[in-house]
Parts: C-alpha cells; structure tokens; sequence
C-alpha cells in the first residue's frame, strides 16, 4: 500500500513551498535582445583626446529616462580608451540648452545650436565628439497571485505566491558633435518575471530585468568605439 499523506501535514506545506521556490529560481532569469544599425559597419575611431557625454531624453512635464540607468550605461562604457563626460556636468556646463524643453531631439535642431559659438565653445572646452541619446523606460506589465500576512498572539507570517513581469526596451543614438552627423542607433529588450513568495517571511526571487538591458546597451556601445 502506498503511503498516504494528509493534506494539512507540515510535510505536505514544506514540499509545497520547496517547489515554489525551485520552480521559481527555474524560470527566474531575463530573455534580453540587442539590435544595432551602424552605417559604416565598423567601429568608430576615437582619439584619447575625444570625450562621450551619454544623455537622457527628457520631455517636461511628461517622463524622463532613468538617471540611474544613465549612469548605469555610462559607467559600463568607461574605460582606459573611453573618457566619459558626466550627464549633470555636461547640461550645467551648457545650460539651459540641454534642458528638457530645449534639448534638441533631431540633428537639425542641433546644427542650429553648434553654430551659436557659446555653444560650440562649451562643446569643445569638455572634448566632447560624441553624444549618445538614450530614450526609454522599465515598465510593470502583467501581474498575478496574492500574499497575505497576519499576526497573532503566537507569532506571526506571510503565505501565497505572486507574481509580475517586467519589461526594460531602451534606444540609444550615436551623434558625432563635429561633423554633426548620426553614427548609430542601438536598441536593447529586456524582459523577465519575478516572484514573491509567502513562507513565514516574504521571500522575493527578483529578476535583474533593468540590469541587464544596462550592461547589455552599455557593453555594446562600447564596442561602437575603437582607440586608434
């Protein structure tokens, strides 16, 4: 005769929430995606001398990309060849011309700007040759499962299982500040599911969904440049 065992049985509630667990961390990880367009193909040369600024769009009074993951970006493209020239130094140095109203969404809103020689000079002063736009957003998309938590006079705790996923799609555009031209476009999905587990305590299995779409877009722009 087979064993039998009884549904309330702590048994029964440790190998269900074993399960949970194993499952989850199973199916907790990020499917991410990159497509690049470069015109010429090749990497771009750039001299020791030459600086990236890598900015965020930002439109007033409606979103503005993540300064965290601008930083995040910037930090992944710095190198011994790769100078850096940080976002809030770079707007300050020039302002208000890369503010969000008057930020220039199209090469030819910015030629207007680079021939006002205030500007220009500011440019070069910081050895700016290459500006790097990066538009985007994480967003929460579906969601399902409950936890509930209580306390009582013995103790106590959280049960039940949710869920939710996450989808990070970021584009990054490669502007050359001297001969005014686009360089590049690269665009990064990432998407994942993370989970929450009522055991006791919450147990949250989080998947690095805008981590990813960072250190995947930052890690290819940097291989868009080559030190001569």
């Amino acid at each position: 005769m087979k064993p039998t065992i009884k549904l309330g049985s702590k048994y029964t509630l440790k190998g269900l929430l074993l399960g949970l667990i194993v499952g989850s961390l199973a199916g907790c990880s990020a499917t991410t995606t990159i497509d690049e367009y470069r015109p010429t193909g090749e990497a771009i040369d750039l001299n020791t001398n030459e600086k990236i600024v890598v900015l965020g769009r930002r439109d007033a009074g409606h979103y503005e990309t993540d300064r965290e993951f601008i930083n995040c970006v910037a930090k992944r493209m710095q190198g011994a060849d790769i100078g850096i020239v940080p976002e809030q130094q770079f707007i300050d140095s020039i302002y208000p011309w890369f503010e969000p109203r008057t930020a220039p969404k199209g090469l030819p809103r910015l030629k207007r700007l680079m021939q006002d020689p205030l500007i220009k000079g500011q440019v070069d002063s910081k050895a700016v040759r290459y500006l790097v736009w990066i538009d985007g957003s994480t967003e929460t998309l579906d969601q399902g499962g409950s936890i509930s938590c209580a306390i009582g006079p013995g103790g106590g705790g959280c049960f039940g299982f949710a869920q939710w996923d996450k989808l990070s799609v970021y584009e990054a555009i490669v502007w050359d500040m001297t001969n005014l031209q686009e360089m590049g476009r690269l665009r990064v999905d990432s998407e994942g599911t993370s989970y929450l587990i009522g055991a006791v305590a919450p147990i949250p299995l989080l998947t690095p969904v805008k981590s990813n779409a960072c250190t995947s877009l930052g890690n290819q722009l940097k291989s868009f440049f080559s030190a001569p």
